[in-house]
């Protein structure tokens, strides 16, 4: 070999190796920080899911409630619009036997004290449902959201409201029930015929003699019919958050499959690399 020989030294290969290697190491930390974010999104999705889904549950019960105090306000109110044609025909024979009836004068006590009774009630049931019907249109005008509160209060307000007028319904079956004992006495048909005008006056807000007049708001035909708007009023708004929500969470749900077949991929592209950097 001459002194002026080239002589070729090899490279060292490990700079480029090193450079392939830590590309693979950063292209697996991004890949890391990807699952992660991931992750944080799946459980993100499912805490939306599972939060919906309570709220599902606690609307559905609140929805049964409101249909149940809108079909008992519509009972109600088909009952006392009955009870205003009873007492109204009570009010037409009181006055066709009122001229025939000269004896039995003693009996209107025991009649008097069952109508007396029965307005009572009557007067207790109006109070209560007035008492429902502003306390809910204070709380509407306060918050029209639906809450807890507000539902927790129409339902007391509502069963109060009821058994005050199932005793009403009791009590105004006496009332009839006295007919028969009063035709007997003049006196008798003239104090059932004031108070049977009276009773259909109370239920109805007008006049006998002039069924057309619009309804009193002190009247018991009244306070159901708001009542019964009420608890409609109540479904309506119910229904509508529940609807409302069984949308949201269609779409929770949606999201949710979305980001965990995101993950899935995510985590397999990872798994991926991993293997393919132990095998360099």
């Amino acid at each position: 070999m001459s002194s002026r020989e080239t002589i070729l030294i090899p490279t060292d290969p490990a700079p480029a190796k090193y450079g392939i290697t830590e590309k693979k190491k950063q292209e697996i930390d991004l890949l890391t920080q990807e699952v992660l974010n991931a992750e944080d999104e799946v459980q993100q999705y499912q805490a939306i899911v599972d939060s919906l889904k309570q709220k599902s549950t606690k609307l559905d019960a609140e929805l049964a409630t409101a249909e149940a105090n809108k079909t008992q306000a519509l009972n109600n109110k088909n009952s006392v619009d009955t009870l205003a044609n009873h007492a109204k025909d009570l009010y037409q024979s009181s006055k066709l036997t009122h001229t025939e009836s000269a004896k039995a004068e003693s009996d209107i006590k025991g009649v008097a004290i069952q109508v007396n009774t029965v307005i009572n009630k009557l007067i207790y049931s109006a109070e209560v449902i007035n008492k429902l019907s502003n306390l809910v249109i204070r709380k509407k005008a306060i918050n029209p959201l639906i809450s807890d509160e507000l539902v927790t209060m129409v339902t007391e307000a509502s069963t109060n409201a009821n058994n005050a007028v199932a005793l009403t319904l009791v009590a105004l079956e006496s009332v009839f029930a006295a007919q028969a004992t009063t035709i007997e006495s003049k006196s008798a048909m003239s104090l059932e015929l004031l108070q049977s005008r009276k009773l259909y006056e109370f239920i109805t807000g007008h006049k006998v003699r002039n069924d057309k007049n619009a309804t009193n708001k002190t009247s018991l035909l009244y306070y159901l019919d708001q009542a019964y708007n009420i608890t409609s009023n109540m479904y309506e708004k119910t229904l509508a958050a529940s609807e409302d929500n069984a949308s949201q969470l269609n779409a929770a749900q949606v999201s949710l499959s979305k980001a965990q077949v995101k993950l899935q991929s995510l985590q397999s592209g990872l798994a991926a690399a991993n293997a393919a950097a132990l095998a360099s």
